[in-house]
């Protein structure tokens, strides 16, 4: 199953990391390939502990919702990937490698073996219709409006830390947000929000969403480090940002924290042009509110005032908003009796 690999990938003097679905599959194939490299590094999922299983000085770091038992003075930049899981039969992509595929240093080389077939492949492809695909989705956070976010954990630690962030990075964006505590996203629940224009799942990192085809949701569902990029101007640009899969690495004492910048920064002046539209888009609302012309309410025909929303602009736009109330252009009539029966067959009705 692994002859092809092994006959491309056979140079001792280069590190490697492999990938494996279950354990004691992975120490025997790891007892096979030890004596070929220098570095052989077997990762597990991060599920939970027990406290005082590990020492700090043994401590593994924790990457992609796995772990990976490094030397001292590596770092896993410098590995290559071998991954083995997956099925034949199921059509959606492998959530597990899209996340590592996300996260993998891009020129570092990356294969698969699925078990079912025994075949190996190459996923340098696939990881850079990945990669595109994350980068349109973040173009799609900064063009929205209405975020909508989706509250997937509650027993994991830091959520409402993570929410609390989230909300305070679309305010300062100039967007606004909405939590909602639906369990499981599918296409259906998402869909009783059309004025939301994307959701952002906040979940633990083995939880969170495979990239879901073209018409599945009615809108994008985005990763908390996708939103960071799209509303934080002092976020690294593309291809030097990492992807990160737990929310608790954008939270402050994370080596990947990156606040926001100063209200006077020239960061939040800076042109940006959406890739998606064309359009110049707009300044944050708090940076033109000494403007005298811009105010959070909007003027009505008869000196009425109105806060102006998402969701009422969005009914606006809407072709049919409901029934029409008409008021004060029907006359007013006294109540008269009804129809009787049910509606297959009212009494009024004659036998057919």
């Amino acid at each position: 199953m692994l002859g092809l690999w092994l006959h491309d990938w056979r140079r001792p003097q280069v590190q490697r990391c492999s990938f494996w679905g279950t354990q004691p599959m992975a120490e025997d194939l790891a007892t096979l390939l030890r004596p070929r490299y220098l570095d052989l590094v077997v990762s597990s999922p991060a599920f939970p502990l027990p406290a005082g299983s590990l020492s700090l000085e043994l401590e593994p770091l924790e990457r992609f919702g796995r772990r990976f038992p490094l030397a001292p003075g590596r770092c896993l930049e410098e590995y290559g990937a071998f991954y083995v899981g997956g099925s034949e039969a199921s059509p959606d992509p492998d959530p597990d490698l899209s996340r590592l595929l996300l996260g993998w240093a891009p020129g570092r080389p990356f294969s698969s073996c699925c078990p079912d077939t025994g075949k190996t492949k190459d996923e340098g492809a696939w990881a850079g219709r990945l990669r595109a695909r994350r980068q349109y989705l973040v173009e799609r956070a900064r063009d929205a409006r209405v975020v909508g976010l989706l509250a997937g954990t509650l027993g994991v630690a830091q959520h409402r830390e993570a929410l609390t962030h989230l909300r305070n990075l679309t305010q300062a964006a100039g967007k606004r947000s909405y939590v909602l505590a639906l369990g499981r996203p599918t296409p259906a629940k998402l869909a009783n929000f059309p004025e939301v224009d994307v959701f952002v799942l906040l979940a633990c990192p083995l939880g969170t969403l495979a990239p879901q085809p073209s018409g599945s949701f009615f809108r994008p569902v985005l990763a908390p480090c996708e939103l960071e990029a799209a509303c934080n101007p002092a976020w690294p640009p593309p291809g030097l940002a990492p992807h990160l899969t737990h929310y608790a690495d954008l939270l402050p004492g994370s080596p990947f924290y990156m606040p926001l910048p100063p209200p006077e920064s020239e960061l939040w002046d800076t042109p940006d042009v959406s890739l998606i539209t064309g359009e110049l888009r707009p300044p944050p609302a708090w940076k033109s509110s000494n403007d005298p012309e811009c105010s959070a309410l909007t003027p009505q025909p008869q000196l009425e005032l109105a806060e102006s929303s998402p969701a009422a602009s969005f009914l606006s736009s809407r072709s049919w908003q409901g029934l029409e109330p008409r008021l004060g252009q029907t006359p007013v009539t006294e109540a008269v009796s009804g129809r009787r029966g049910i509606a297959i067959a009212y009494e009024d009705e004659g036998s057919s």
